[in-house]
């Protein structure tokens, strides 16, 4: 069997119908989201323990222009194809998403994970609440996940811009 990449990333547009379909499987479904501008080694352990999580781990990647509204004019520095292309490649993403907008609300509104995966520096009250409610009405469980300390894309570029 050959794997392909391109067939772990769902158009916006599939999203709902997948979910459907894939509630049918009975697997418990864990999601994250995030820029994943340049991918390192936070990112890769993060998503492993996300996708250890539950049964099938999917990802929403934050389109160019909500990265640039979070980030600033400057950001991303891979446009989202790219973005989520590499994210599809990993063994620990089953599938991966582009979705609108800064904030994940109507990503997942439509995703309605049974575990929603947040990064350490989060907590329940500085989650965004929207986010938040929107889980929980879907009767989905949030989990922080610690991240690895010195690792971020904000170091690396302040790294290469001092070189």
């Amino acid at each position: 069997m050959k794997l392909h990449f391109q067939d772990k990333i769902l158009p916006w547009e599939s999203l709902r119908d997948w979910r459907r379909d894939f509630r049918s499987s009975g697997k418990r479904l864990v999601v994250t989201n995030g820029c994943f501008d340049i991918l390192h080694l936070g990112h890769v352990a993060y998503l492993e323990h996300a996708r250890n999580q539950g049964d099938t781990l999917l990802v929403g990647v934050n389109s160019d222009s909500g990265v640039q509204e979070l980030k600033g004019p400057s950001r991303p520095v891979n446009c989202e194809a790219d973005r989520v292309g590499v994210l599809a490649a990993l063994e620990s993403v089953d599938f991966a998403c582009i979705f609108p907008g800064k904030r994940a609300v109507q990503f997942l509104d439509v995703a309605q994970p049974e575990i929603y995966i947040k990064g350490g520096d989060y907590t329940l009250e500085t989650l965004n609440q929207e986010e938040r409610a929107i889980v929980e009405k879907h009767g989905g469980t949030i989990v922080f996940i610690p991240f690895l300390t010195g690792r971020s894309t904000s170091g690396i570029l302040s790294k290469i811009h001092s070189l």
